[in-house]
């Protein structure tokens, strides 16, 4: 759902896909080809929320701030299942893994990787290429090219989707037995440590 709040209506490209379940209101904009997941909670009623081309926003997650704060998400930007911005910007092709807390004016540089469950602290200023792990979430290395490439490709098939959803996506009665016909049709992408041998 889009909902106006005082004279701010949302600014979302058409190419964007908004799950009708995920609520966008106020002083939001929202780039070309981004996932927002149903369930997201994206409220620029009291501050203002900039999500460029590229970046997702996956289910259960929450994007807000304090009075008179901006909250960027930039190109490329991947925010997992449950995850919580709260006054933070969050630099290109980072990666915000599942039910992490990235809190005000935290500034996390461009390629970074908070682990899930991992809590950023305010006030912090995040060096790019950090990989940041607990509560509280410390930088324990560098993010690897490898890792940065991984993270990209997963990204990829997130700035995919969009465009799948809107040719492809429909509300419809489920069925009662699998037809013969139906087949998996899945990205070929596993986890990180998967990839790793």
């Amino acid at each position: 759902m889009i909902y106006r709040f005082k004279t701010h209506i949302p600014v979302i490209d058409p190419t964007a896909f908004i799950h009708p379940l995920a609520t966008v209101t106020g002083n939001v904009i929202i780039g070309k080809n981004v996932y927002i997941g149903p369930g997201a909670a994206i409220r620029g009623d009291w501050g203002k929320i900039v999500i460029e081309n590229g970046c997702n926003v996956q289910e259960n997650c929450t994007i807000h701030m304090f009075p008179g704060i901006t909250v960027h998400l930039m190109e490329g930007a991947h925010i997992g299942h449950g995850a919580i911005i709260h006054g933070a910007s969050i630099g290109r092709n980072c990666l915000v893994g599942m039910n992490a807390v990235i809190m005000d004016r935290v500034e996390l540089g461009d390629e970074c990787i908070v682990g899930a469950l991992s809590f950023v602290a305010a006030d912090q200023i995040i060096p790019k290429r950090s990989l940041l792990l607990g509560n509280p979430a410390k930088i324990i290395k560098e993010v690897s090219d490898e890792m940065i490439t991984w993270k990209t490709a997963g990204t990829a098939i997130y700035q995919q989707l969009p465009a799948d959803m809107h040719a492809y996506w429909e509300a419809c009665e489920p069925l009662t037995k699998l037809p013969d016909s139906q087949t998996d049709n899945h990205p070929d992408y596993k986890p990180w440590h998967e990839t790793k041998s």
